[in-house]
């Protein structure tokens, strides 16, 4: 195999280099080994990357350097807030090795690459959140950054598995009352708004400024209104959902019954074909995209809109009322749980509808090789 140098090795060299030569911590004791050990690690997995890719070395070293990082972190232990240059030296080094092996599985700057394929593409992205949630971690302990300004991610994880009974119960009240009922309703409205909207043309010209109207509205003036009308059970979280997802889904539906070509939609009046056939068999298939960002994109308004309202009058559980009541008593760890919670859902909730698209508009130009 021909080595070929690349600026990431060089880099990385000169950074673990320096953290020898300035040891981690202000505390030494225990540390010179485990950053020894580090070193070597950093140093083989940069090589290897260095030599022209092949899957089985990117995967071995990546996994180095993968423990090298966990190796660091585990010598924070007992040593918070007293991280020098050296420390931060080694973690910008294992930092780049991730970015290196990020690039080699990518299959960034290789002429005719197709990209990689749908393992990798999970890999991918999971390869990154552990990066963000290693740079987390290591910055908060090794700075000594106060607990109620920026918890760790190991903090945050145990009060997740401290706390399972109030997230299910918070997840259920939000969730799988509010924004599921909101998101179907809304979106389910706003589509046969939308195909009534196109049949007869006043109803577009009427609705669409009221849309642009109603999405100008700020949540927090919405919320209060729903919650006097719908009372401050999760129906009034719902009506605020239903009002946030239902003008994205019609304006999407109109902009998509309009993509049909002129050459298709006079192919259908050569077939004699009436409006209602029309729709369904030519224009309301190539509206599918359109519909799907619209569903993607109440997805995350649906999330957003239940828990603010939530913060303006709800029973005693919900992931808007854990995280106003836990922020005045300053259980920061409590209210990164429900966001970490609230992530995960939209997260999830969104990869499942573009499953959902991939299997229904799998004729569309953006998913052929």
């Amino acid at each position: 195999m021909r080595f070929r140098l690349n600026w990431h090795t060089v880099v990385a060299l000169g950074l673990m280099l320096l953290s020898l030569f300035n040891l981690p911590f202000t505390a030494t004791s225990g540390t010179a080994l485990p950053l020894l050990i580090l070193w070597f690690l950093v140093l083989a997995a940069l090589g290897a990357l260095a030599v022209p890719p092949r899957p089985a070395l990117v995967a071995s070293f990546g996994l180095l350097g993968h423990a090298a990082v966990l190796l660091l972190l585990r010598s924070l232990k007992g040593a918070e807030g007293t991280a020098t240059l050296g420390f931060y030296a080694a973690l910008a080094a294992s930092w780049l090795l991730g970015w290196r092996l990020v690039t080699v599985l990518s299959g960034d700057g290789k002429r005719g690459s197709e990209g990689p394929g749908t393992f990798v593409s999970l890999l991918i992205p999971a390869l990154f959140g552990f990066w963000i949630l290693v740079l987390w971690e290591a910055i908060a302990r090794g700075a000594g950054i106060p607990f109620v300004l920026l918890p760790p991610p190991s903090a945050i994880g145990h009060r997740i598995m401290g706390s399972l009974p109030i997230l299910a119960a918070d997840f259920h009240q939000t969730v799988l009352k509010a924004v599921l009922f909101g998101f179907v309703a809304g979106s389910l409205a706003g589509f046969v708004v939308a195909l009534l909207a196109d049949r007869y043309r006043f109803l577009a010209k009427g609705l669409l400024p009221i849309g642009n109207m109603v999405s100008a509205l700020p949540i927090i003036g919405i919320a209060p209104i729903m919650v006097i009308w719908f009372g401050f059970d999760w129906p009034s979280k719902a009506a605020v959902v239903i009002v946030m997802t239902f003008f994205p889904m019609l304006v999407n539906t109109l902009e998509g019954l309009r993509a049909a070509g002129s050459m298709e939609r006079d192919l259908m009046r050569t077939y004699a074909a009436n409006h209602w056939q029309s729709l369904f068999k030519l224009r309301l298939p190539a509206a599918m995209p359109f519909v799907f960002n619209a569903l993607k994109i109440n997805s995350t308004l649906a999330m957003i809109g239940a828990i603010v309202a939530e913060f303006f009058g709800t029973p005693i559980v919900g992931m808007g009322f854990r995280i106003s009541t836990e922020v005045g008593r300053m259980n920061l760890d409590m209210v990164w749980a429900e966001i970490a919670l609230a992530a995960v859902v939209g997260s999830l909730f969104y990869g499942v509808l573009t499953l959902i698209e991939r299997t229904i508009t799998f004729w569309h130009p953006s998913y052929r090789r």
